[in-house]
């Protein structure tokens, strides 16, 4: 007997059909992913046997009996556990505060018993890995965290309550590699105890890595159950969109010889040292290397969010300063942010108002012209096949592609000449990268240049010109034609500097 199964599960937000058609059901001891498109229903599926949303039919069975939870607390105790991409962290309390979160140790007083609580905490933090998950301490501040430690925190969290069903809804996204091995030794961990697992990821790699059978789901439909053991990507992509996908297209060698646009010549901050190249018109420049070897850092300084200490910058061959992100805006530069919630969308308003943010600098008397706005950005939401069924939409209603979409949206409409890109296919779906990576070559076809960093190794080197490989802060390496490989960058990335 299946120790979770939904049924013919049906959701409706308003006019948009979420699930018409939401089947599955998870065997204890199981890796189950759920894949689709973003928008396929996979999150709300989740959602509602979290107790997150009620299902509008269908119906959900837990250990062989019927259940409707109304509340998230009420699958809790049910023993369901979900991990979030967006995290529910309290960033001014600790680590170990967060992870026991509602599970407080009490003394017979009724306060909190710090010394159990913190005890308790350090046994879960070396569940990850065994190595106090990347040096974390339970009284550090979580503000204090990196993205990836944040996630880690969150996951202990759901962890620290004992689920017999555990979700993990995008969890391995901020993750580095490392991260995400420490990870997958928990879930095997998990899987010997008999727990049941739920995965969502857009990443292959991770979906036959540790996946025992896999769901996908197409415009809310679950469309078929199979064993990893049995099918290949393939199979499982064509599953996804209903139709056969047609071979990447490679890009065309660059003319590198052609005029810089951009150029950077000895440039040091916090985290980036002595950072030297240039950027032609037209091409893609690719940022790879581990996680967190200054890649972010040397964007977020080139848009003027973070200081340089010392180095020079040239645009078209002059020296520049670009100090704040809207002098970088006048210059004609945009920042696409892979971390939407923190840097891309104001996720409770209207998509009309997100894809109009860069234009807003331009209004005089801070006049907010909604119609002539609307008829501006209606093009880029047209560019990007954005779904949102509505410029008056909230963003926080559409699925995380469509969000991302919404963030790349809110520049192309300034048509900006160099577009810097920090991991922004980050927890979206195959289809919609791909339509994502044919904009960008169509805009460098019509004269735009890309600076883009990626945690996937095989997204730069199937998309970029050339790729600077990072490692400490440095630029160590750049390949180009035959040596774009993985195992040049990955030998350039491992390399002791």
């Amino acid at each position: 007997m299946a120790i979770l199964e939904t049924k013919q599960i049906r959701k409706h937000f308003g006019g948009v059909t979420a699930l018409d058609d939401g089947s599955f059901s998870l065997e204890k001891g199981e890796v189950h992913f759920l894949i689709g498109a973003n928008g396929s229903g996979k999150s709300t599926l989740c959602k509602i046997v979290a107790g997150v949303v009620g299902p509008d039919d269908g119906a959900v069975f837990l250990r062989g009996e019927r259940v409707r939870f109304t509340r998230p607390v009420e699958a809790r105790r049910a023993g369901i556990g979900v991990v979030y991409q967006e995290l529910s962290l309290i960033p001014q309390l600790s680590v170990a505060r967060n992870i026991m979160l509602g599970m407080e140790p009490r003394t017979r007083c009724g306060f909190i018993a710090r010394a159990r609580l913190v005890a308790r905490a350090q046994e879960m933090l070396a569940l990850f890995g065994g190595k106090r998950a990347a040096s974390m301490e339970p009284d550090t501040a979580v503000a204090r965290l990196a993205p990836g430690q944040r996630q880690i925190v969150e996951i202990l969290k759901v962890l620290a309550g004992d689920p017999e069903i555990v979700i993990f809804d995008e969890a391995t996204s901020s993750l580095h590699t490392e991260q995400v091995k420490a990870l997958f030794g928990l879930v095997s961990d998990l899987k010997r105890q008999g727990k049941a697992i739920v995965f969502i990821s857009h990443r292959m790699e991770e979906v036959f890595e540790i996946g025992d059978r896999a769901t996908v789901l197409r415009n809310g439909r679950a469309v078929g159950t199979v064993s990893l053991r049995e099918t290949n990507r393939h199979a499982i992509v064509r599953m996804m969109v209903g139709h056969e996908i047609a071979a990447r297209t490679e890009r065309p060698g660059h003319d590198l010889d052609s005029a810089a646009v951009l150029g950077v010549s000895g440039l040091c901050a916090a985290r980036i040292r002595d950072v030297s190249f240039e950027l032609r018109k037209g091409e893609i420049l690719g940022l790879g290397g581990l996680h967190g070897q200054g890649q972010s850092e040397l964007l977020l300084c080139l848009f003027g969010v973070s200081p340089t200490r010392c180095g020079t910058v040239t645009l078209h061959g002059r020296a520049v300063r670009v100090r704040t992100p809207r002098a970088a805006m006048r210059r004609g530069l945009a920042y696409v942010s892979g971390d939407r919630t923190q840097r891309g969308v104001l996720l409770i308003r209207p998509v009309l108002e997100n894809l109009a943010l860069c234009l807003l600098h331009r209004l005089r008397r801070g006049v907010f012209a909604r119609g002539r706005l609307g008829r501006e950005v209606l093009p880029a939401a047209d560019r990007l096949a954005l779904v949102f069924g509505g410029l008056a939409r909230p963003v926080n209603q559409l699925s995380g592609g469509n969000q991302q979409k919404v963030v790349l949206g809110k520049w192309l409409v300034t048509d900006p000449a160099i577009l810097f890109m920090d991991d922004p296919t980050k927890g979206i779906d195959y289809h919609t990268k791909e339509e994502l990576y044919a904009l960008m070559r169509t805009m460098c076809v019509a004269g735009a240049a890309v600076i883009w960093h990626s945690s996937e190794d095989e997204e730069l080197l199937s998309n970029c010109d050339r790729v600077l490989v990072f490692n400490g802060g440095r630029i160590v390496e750049e390949l180009r034609g035959e040596r774009m490989t993985e195992l040049e960058l990955y030998n350039a990335a491992l390399r002791s500097t």
